[in-house]
C-alpha cells in the first residue's frame, strides 16, 4: 500500500542530480524507509542507497495476494495466490544496493474473516500463520517480518475500541482487540520461525495515540494462557509535535511519541520480554509535516525545525542500545493541500534541508 510508482519527470531528473553527489549517505541498518520503487520510470534504490538506508519498508497485503482461498495456503505455488511483482523489485534492487526488505503482513481477505472489511482479523489466526509461511518460503532473502500496522487503532484493526487515555484497565470488550492480536503475533511468531530462524518478527506496532492507549494495549498482548505473545522486536510509529529529547516529561494523553521511547522501551521489557532479555524498538514511520496545508496531521514545522528534529532524532537512535531501527515515511511531498507535507523532499522533487538531515544520520 506504500509503495508507490509516480511518474512527474522533473522529480526523476533532481533525482538523478541527487544521486549524481560522490558523497553517500551513513549506510546503516538503523536506516529504513518507505517510498515510491520507481519515478518517471526510474528506479529510487539509488536515492535510498544514496541517503544512507539500509532497510527498505513495505507492505504484503494478504487480501490482495489471496483473493480467493488457496487449497494448500502454505505453499507459495497454490494457484489461488497472486504474489504482486513489486516486491520481487524491490527484492531485486535492495539486493543490489545492500540493503534489506522489511515486509509488512496486513490487510484480511473477505473469505478469512467471514466478509467483514479488510482491517478485521481472520476467523482462524491459522489461516494467517499458513500465509506467512508460503510469503517466507516465497521470499526467502526476506528476514523482517512486521505483523500488522497500527493494530491499536480501530481504523487498522476492526476490533478496537476507543478507550479513554485516562482508564486504568480495559474491559472484557475492550481487551479483545490486543488478545486476538497477541495469538496472531504468536502464530505468525512459530510460522516464520519454523521456515528460517533467520526471520526476525516485529510485534505490537502500536501509533503514538492509538484508540487503545499504549501502555494497555501492551499490557493486555496475553495470550490464552496469560503469557505474552513471542516477538523479536517491538515495533512502534512515535509521531511527535516536538524536539525529540528523551529529558522531555512524558506526553500527556498516554502517548509515547519520540521522546517517550526510553519510558517505552521499560514497558515493553516488563511486560512481554523474557526475564533477563531485551526486545528493542524498531520504529517503522516517523515524518516530520512542513506546511500548515498538510492533510495528514494537525501540526506543521517549517523546515530547518524538520532538519533539525531528524537530527535530534538520529542522535537519540545511534546512542540508545533499545532502539533496533528507525524508519521515515514520505520520501516526497504531495501537491499543497493534496496529502502529506513530510517528506524530504519538497513536491517538485527538491530537497529539503532534511534530507540532508537524514542522509548525514
Amino acid at each position: 500500500m506504500r509503495a508507490r510508482i509516480v511518474t512527474p519527470p522533473l522529480v526523476a531528473i533532481v533525482a538523478m542530480a541527487l544521486i549524481a553527489s560522490p558523497a553517500l549517505g551513513a549506510r546503516s541498518d538503523q536506516k529504513a524507509i518507505w517510498g515510491p520503487l520507481t519515478i518517471g520510470g526510474r528506479s529510487e534504490f539509488p536515492v535510498y542507497h544514496s541517503l544512507g538506508v539500509g532497510i527498505f519498508e513495505m507492505d504484503l497485503n494478504w487480501a490482495q495476494v489471496a483473493p480467493t482461498p488457496p487449497g494448500n495456503a502454505s505453499d507459495p505455488a497454490d494457484p489461488a495466490y497472486v504474489w504482486p511483482a513489486d516486491i520481487g523489485y524491490a527484492i531485486q534492487q535492495a539486493a543490489r544496493f545492500h540493503m534489506r526488505v522489511m515486509l509488512q503482513a496486513i490487510a484480511t481477505p473477505s473469505w478469512a474473516n467471514g466478509g467483514k472489511a479488510w482491517n478485521y482479523p481472520p476467523a482462524r489466526v491459522s489461516a494467517f500463520a499458513q500465509f506467512l509461511t508460503a510469503a517466507s518460503r516465497r521470499y526467502p532473502t526476506v528476514h523482517l517480518w512486521m505483523i500488522w500496522g497500527e493494530p491499536d487503532r480501530h481504523a487498522n484493526f476492526g476490533l478496537d475500541q476507543r478507550v479513554p487515555a485516562r482508564a486504568r484497565r480495559l474491559t472484557s470488550a475492550q481487551a479483545r482487540a490486543p488478545h486476538v492480536y497477541a495469538q496472531m503475533l504468536d502464530a505468525s511468531y512459530a510460522a516464520l520461525k519454523h521456515v528460517s530462524e533467520r526471520n526476525l518478527v516485529i510485534g505490537g506496532d502500536t501509533y503514538t495515540w492509538g484508540d487503545i492507549p499504549v501502555r494497555l494495549w501492551i499490557e493486555n498482548l496475553r495470550l490464552p494462557n496469560g503469557r505474552p505473545p513471542r516477538m523479536d522486536l517491538y515495533g512502534h510509529n512515535p509521531f511527535s509535535y516536538r524536539d525529540p529529547n528523551l529529558s522531555n516529561p512524558p506526553s500527556p494523553g498516554g502517548a509515547f511519541d519520540f521522546s517517550d521511547l526510553r519510558r517505552l522501551s521499560r514497558l515493553v521489557d516488563r511486560y512481554l520480554a523474557r526475564p533477563g532479555h531485551v526486545i528493542k524498538l524498531f520504529l517503522s514511520e516517523w515524518t516530520i509535516p512542513t506546511s500548515r496545508f498538510d492533510n495528514e496531521f494537525n501540526f506543521y514545522v517549517t523546515a530547518k525545525v524538520q532538519a533539525r528534529w531528524i537530527t535530534d532524532a538520529w542522535r537519540i537512535v545511534r546512542s540508545s542500545p533499545f532502539i533496533y531501527a528507525l524508519g521515515w515515511i514520505h520520501l516526497q511531498d504531495d501537491p499543497p493541500g493534496h496529502g502529506s507535507s513530510g517528506g524530504l523532499l519538497d513536491y517538485r522533487g527538491h530537497p529539503k534541508p532534511g534530507y540532508y538531515a537524514f542522509k548525514n544520520g
